[in-house]
């Protein structure tokens, strides 16, 4: 009587060729790597959620003087720091604080776009490199029952089930990549969108409280 074949994972990773450990190793850490992006960028997320309706709110109101910290802070500094020719027109004024601004947020909201493309390559090619994995074992498997003249299911199945866990890992690591990509995305364009928004109102009123003093002056 044969011996029953083990098929738990460990038996079949350890039971695969070299170049099917490899492929199942690269994925799994590929996968560990996109699982740690995400948790970070959703706490990064939370924050700047609040740090931005904290802004929006600011620049709805017309000033940032309750801002004490966080994104917006950062871009009202920015805005702060500037200086302005006395010559200027309110209009050059209200344009040079709103790019100034924007530069700003886009530095705020750097951490949230790093890791963005190594998702995207996670979710693009991992199924294809567990692909290769699972056509690499597949083609062992057929070479040896070539070689052991033997096609019972018994011979072709342990080989098959190994190649398969190639493209299983790769499919675990791409799956939550692609969702996690999409939605750090879609969540960075509306934030970007609201501090867009925040910064013309607010450029708009501090333009005319720096061109107040200046008029005063004359």
């Amino acid at each position: 009587m044969n011996e029953a074949h083990d098929f738990s994972l460990v038996a079949l990773f350890l039971q695969a060729d070299i170049v099917v450990k490899a492929v199942m190793l690269a994925l799994a850490a590929a996968s560990l790597a996109v699982w740690a992006i995400l948790l970070d960028k959703t706490f990064r997320l939370r924050r700047l959620r609040r740090d931005m309706a904290a802004f929006d709110a600011a620049g709805r109101a017309g000033h940032g003087g309750a801002l004490e910290a966080g994104l917006g802070r950062q871009v009202l500094q920015a805005g702060a720091a500037l200086r302005f020719d006395p010559d200027e027109d309110r209009l050059t004024r209200k344009e040079r604080l709103r790019e100034t601004m924007r530069l700003a947020l886009g530095d705020a909201m750097r951490p949230l776009e790093t890791g963005l493309p190594f998702l995207a390559t996670v979710g693009s090619s991992g199924p294809f490199i567990g692909l290769f994995g699972t056509v690499w074992g597949i083609m062992n498997s057929f070479t040896a029952i070539a070689r052991s003249n033997n096609t019972s299911l018994a011979v072709v199945a342990p080989g098959i089930a190994e190649a398969l866990l190639a493209t299983a890992i790769g499919l675990a690591a791409a799956i939550p990549a692609v969702m996690a990509y999409n939605r750090f995305v879609v969540a960075g364009a509306r934030l970007r969108g609201d501090g867009q928004a925040a910064i013309a109102r607010l450029a708009d009123a501090l333009s005319e409280a720096r061109r107040a003093p200046a008029m005063a002056g004359d």
